[in-house]
């Protein structure tokens, strides 16, 4: 039986939901779905409009609904909605009077088990219950820590026979795996809602799906700690900067390289300015992949140069950032080797000795430990922790993914003022 492909429409303005709709209903989508973000910002007009828009198709009002069970399913089945979801944690008399009025009305119910660790429990008395189905759903801000829904989705697959629904994060290379564990129903909502083409995106997607063949994809992906450096090599700073929060880069460092992007975790140093000789030590202490991150107090004389480059890049270090004086940029430009510092001059120091390798530092205002993780480009040096680097690269790939949507949208002719809705978003104020 082929696997139902519903689009998750998680926007906040309603324009943007049907525009995409429209270039992905034709290319296989079964079920639409008023997102979870769609109905909080444009309330139910969002069901009524897909209804009218889509007469031929289900329309899903992802409602998670987590109490007053019979007004919300009431209200969204009077809007044009086939389904709506109601939370899994939510109370049972809660899921049960949705159902109730889902069979006065003829709409079906799922149940969203988002957060439940254990679900078999509740599993089972849904059965008994008549739900219409159960979505199995990693939520977003448990993807971007690397997270996915398909262990969950293979243990409830052995012990339910209500339809499952997987829901997370999901692309044209994992879709087919999520049917293949069990899944009847196929959420995806970013790979096509983010995509610069979503007829395309959603093509590909029903074309896995239909083939069980997974199609490849460098976007709409979430990493672990092990893929995270190629995340990182395709996002941008500014990516980085948006996805934390707009925390700016690193103050005052400048990049020696045009074009040379530095990624990796560090190998701190702490050296006096101009004393090179523990800098150049920790090319041979460093790993393939560090990043040398040096405090060199800020000033000069040069503590890096063209010989201790060369030796970087035949250990395949990924980079240096100094908080202190660099030399020899020619030669390193030439070289084209991710290098960035605060201070450029042409004298050097001597090597006395002084400070150590792998302590906690100082770098630009930043205390940075070893195993933290810095990001540069044209931009500036981005910091981030070892404990945030997942969950932030992730975030920074999610930034990435909504601007081409947006940049998509511009180059058909409208400006970033109508794209962005800016008028609409501006903050109210009372009187």
């Amino acid at each position: 039986m082929p696997v139902t492909l519903q689009l998750a429409l998680d926007f906040l303005d309603l324009e943007r939901a049907l525009r995409v709709a429209d270039l992905a209903a034709d290319q296989g989508v079964d079920w639409m779905e008023a997102g979870t973000p769609l109905i909080k910002s444009e309330g139910l007009d969002a069901v009524r409009a897909l209804r009218d828009r889509f007469p031929d198709r289900k329309i899903v009002a992802d409602m998670k609904t987590a109490d007053a069970g019979r007004l919300e399913m009431e209200a969204a089945a009077k809007a044009g909605a086939d389904f709506a979801i109601v939370l899994g944690a939510a109370s049972e008399s809660t899921i049960r009077e949705s159902v109730e009025v889902g069979r006065h009305y003829g709409l079906g119910i799922g149940v969203d088990i988002l957060g439940m660790a254990e679900p078999e429990s509740l599993v089972e008395r849904l059965a008994e219950w008549g739900v219409a189905f159960i979505s199995v759903h990693c939520p977003i801000d448990a993807q971007m820590r690397g997270e996915n829904p398909f262990g969950i989705l293979e243990r409830l697959a052995k012990i339910t026979t209500i339809p499952l629904a997987a829901a997370g994060g999901l692309n044209s290379e994992t879709a087919p795996r999520a049917a293949a564990a069990g899944a009847a129903i196929v959420v995806v909502g970013g790979a096509i809602i983010k995509a610069d083409d979503p007829a395309r995106a959603t093509a590909d997607i029903r074309k896995a799906l239909d083939t069980g063949k997974p199609i490849g994809t460098d976007l709409f992906r979430r990493a672990g700690l092990a893929g995270i450096r190629e995340v990182l090599m395709r996002v941008s700073t500014a990516n980085l900067s948006d996805a934390c929060h707009h925390r700016p880069c690193l103050p005052g460092l400048v990049q020696i390289a045009p074009g040379a992007k530095l990624v990796g975790p560090v190998l701190t140093v702490r050296t006096a300015p101009g004393d090179f000789a523990k800098s150049v030590e920790a090319i041979d202490l460093a790993e393939e992949g560090q990043v040398i991150a040096v405090d060199a107090g800020g000033a000069g004389p040069a503590i890096w140069g063209e010989l201790a480059t060369e030796s970087a890049i035949q250990r395949r270090l990924a980079g240096v950032v100094i908080d202190g004086a660099i030399r020899d940029t020619d030669e390193i430009r030439r070289l084209a080797f991710p290098a960035f510092a605060t201070v450029v001059c042409s004298h050097a120091g001597y090597p006395k000795g002084l400070g150590e390798i792998g302590g906690p530092i100082r770098l630009c205002g930043q205390e940075v430990m070893p195993g933290d993780w810095l990001i540069g480009d044209a931009d500036g040096v981005m910091y981030l922790s070892k404990t945030e680097i997942v969950e932030m690269a992730n975030r920074a790939q999610d930034v990435l993914e909504a601007e081409n949507r947006l940049r998509a949208e511009i180059r058909e002719g409208r400006t970033l003022s109508q794209v962005a809705y800016l008028e609409k978003w501006e903050k109210r104020k009372g009187r």
